[in-house]
């Protein structure tokens, strides 16, 4: 077996299982086994029982109960809105008892500050309801309100900006993947009723693709050296992975202007075949990872870069 899948299938269930998928085509009973115990043990099992009876992680929706309101740019991770969407990352089983209590938890308890609004509402803010959205197509709630308020809300330039006020701003690219993952997740759960869905999906991936994920459409020049950057978890954050990633799932065919992109994520790698965890976004979280650190080969990163890999390198 190879070295780098060997150590991969050393980690948590929650990578085990992924790497089982999409790296190795492993038997579907076993990695539907494998998958089953993301909810029982490990992280996944740790994140789940973090949850309060009234539905909320650590006493809050975006952020923690216990956040500063006078630093509201004070980013913490503990809170709801970020565990859900790392729930979806664990790839934990929607039907798994102990997973079903948690959803109907918030399902039945959860508000969000902006206005009271039911979690599966969404609020009004494009980067929070594209995660928002990603959350409730995986664990099969209704989160049409958010796909209507998303489709609202796009630009002129078909992306999206959490912080635009009247329709005239430029995209953000970190508002624009949390919008897409978000939107591409609830069009495979609409079918055919999605077809708004898709086209505001499609429009906002051309936003990215006519910069080719990473550089500004005007000269040329990387928009951020950050989104170079490989991260993990990403929250709301884009990096140029995050943004390959999509794109392997939602434009399988290969779109060629993702070739230049997908050679920056190839230099990274290591010469002992990892990928390095190169920037880590700040903030309290509930509990670490263990051998994930900024700086260090990560698992979490290489399973996501080779996943990116495999797709483009089987479709030449």
């Amino acid at each position: 077996m190879d070295a780098v899948i060997e150590y991969l299938l050393k980690g948590d269930p929650a990578i085990r299982w992924q790497v089982m998928a999409d790296l190795t085509d492993a038997d579907p009973e076993a990695i539907t086994a494998e998958r089953a115990r993301v909810a029982r043990e490990g992280w996944g099992a740790r994140l789940l029982a973090e949850q309060s009876d009234d539905g909320l992680w650590d006493g809050g929706v975006y952020r923690p109960g216990w956040a500063d309101e006078s630093r509201p740019m004070y980013d913490a991770w503990t809170a709801t809105h970020f565990s859900l969407q790392q729930l979806v990352d664990f790839g934990v089983d929607p039907a798994d008892p102990a997973v079903r209590r948690a959803i109907g938890r918030v399902r039945e308890n959860v508000r969000w500050d902006h206005a009271g609004e039911p979690y599966f509402d969404g609020e009004t803010e494009p980067c929070i309801n594209g995660v928002a959205l990603a959350v409730a197509a995986y664990f099969g709630e209704d989160g049409a309100p958010i796909a209507r308020t998303l489709l609202h809300t796009q630009l002129p330039d078909g992306g999206w900006n959490c912080w635009d006020d009247d329709g005239t701003s430029p995209s953000s690219f970190h508002s624009t993947i949390c919008a897409l993952e978000g939107l591409l997740a609830w069009e495979r759960r609409a079918g055919a009723a999605g077809a708004a869905v898709a086209e505001a999906r499609r429009r906002g991936e051309e936003y990215l693709l006519d910069r080719r994920l990473l550089w500004r459409a005007s000269d040329g020049a990387v928009i951020d050296p950050r989104f170079a950057m490989l991260s993990y978890p990403t929250r709301w954050f884009y990096d140029v992975l995050r943004g390959l990633d999509h794109m392997r799932r939602a434009r399988p065919e290969r779109d060629p202007r993702c070739a230049d992109a997908i050679e920056v994520l190839r230099s990274r790698r290591r010469p002992d075949g990892m990928f390095t965890l190169e920037n880590t976004h700040e903030g309290p979280t509930l509990f670490s990872f263990e051998n994930e650190g900024e700086g260090f080969p990560s698992r979490w990163v290489t399973l996501r870069a080779l996943r990116v890999l495999r797709w483009w390198d089987a479709a030449a």
